[in-house]
């Protein structure tokens, strides 16, 4: 079962910021729930995998934003670390992730 993490507790533009930035923010949490649902479809699809191995069966989602996505979806319990290391595209080691 699939949860999506919701981000409307934290707001991402200050009262007074103009209505743009208050846009923006609004898109920038639709987009984060989406690339939280690709990554736990890789996950499901592909067994675990590091950032770099998840980012390269996304398209339009580089290795920055599949690391940061992680994190949310690790402080939310629906991933974990398996306890491996996996080389990155850039031959250095990273984490390994699953779902949890």
């Amino acid at each position: 079962m699939q949860h999506a993490i919701d981000f409307t507790g934290a707001p991402k533009a200050r009262r007074r910021d103009p209505i743009t930035s208050h846009l923006a923010a609004e898109q920038a949490a639709e987009m984060a729930q989406r690339h939280h649902a690709l990554i736990l479809a890789v996950l499901r699809e592909h067994g675990p995998l590091g950032k770099d191995g998840i980012a390269s069966r996304l398209r339009g989602v580089d290795g920055v934003a599949v690391c940061r996505r992680l994190t949310e979806l690790q402080r939310h319990g629906q991933i974990e670390e398996t306890g491996r290391l996996v080389k990155s595209s850039a031959g250095r080691a990273e984490r390994e992730w699953r779902v949890a």
